[in-house]
C-alpha cells in the first residue's frame, strides 16, 4: 500500500513538474506573435500579435493535456489555413524550445516557439 501510495505521489509530481516546464510566455520562431501557455487551464492564449492585434486573447490551444511523457502534451491547434483546430503534439524541444506538430492527411508541419521572460510592449506601435 505504502508502495502504491509512494508511485502515485511521484506520478503527480512528474505531471505538474512538466506543466510547470511549458507554461509561461513563447513568442513564435518567425512571427511577431507572443502566446502565453496556461497548463491549469488547459489552454495557450495569444497575447500579443503584432499583425493581427484583433488575435489577443485567442485561444490558439485547447484541450492542452499531459501525455505519458514528461516534455509532450496533447492538443488542439487552431490552423489559421483551415479555420479550425487541428489535434497536435507539443513538445519541449529543450527549456526553451517548444515546438506544436500538427497533421493533415500526409502533411506534417512544425513550428517552433522561444521561451520569453516577458512579452515587450508595444511603445508609440512599434
Amino acid at each position: 500500500m505504502k508502495t502504491i501510495f509512494i508511485a502515485v505521489l511521484l506520478s503527480v509530481a512528474s505531471i505538474v513538474r512538466a506543466d510547470a516546464g511549458i507554461a509561461g510566455f513563447w513568442q513564435h520562431e518567425k512571427e511577431p506573435v507572443w502566446i502565453e501557455m496556461r497548463p491549469d487551464g488547459a489552454v495557450g492564449v495569444v497575447v500579443r500579435n503584432d499583425n493581427r492585434p484583433d488575435r489577443v486573447g485567442f485561444q490558439l490551444v485547447t484541450d492542452l493535456a499531459a501525455t505519458d511523457k514528461p516534455t509532450v502534451w496533447a492538443a488542439q491547434v487552431y490552423a489559421a489555413q483551415l479555420q479550425e483546430y487541428r489535434n497536435a503534439r507539443i513538445s519541449l524541444e529543450s527549456e526553451d524550445l517548444m515546438a506544436f506538430t500538427v497533421k493533415v492527411g500526409f502533411i506534417t508541419r512544425t513550428v517552433e516557439w522561444q521561451r520569453v521572460a516577458e512579452v515587450p510592449i508595444l511603445v508609440n506601435g512599434e
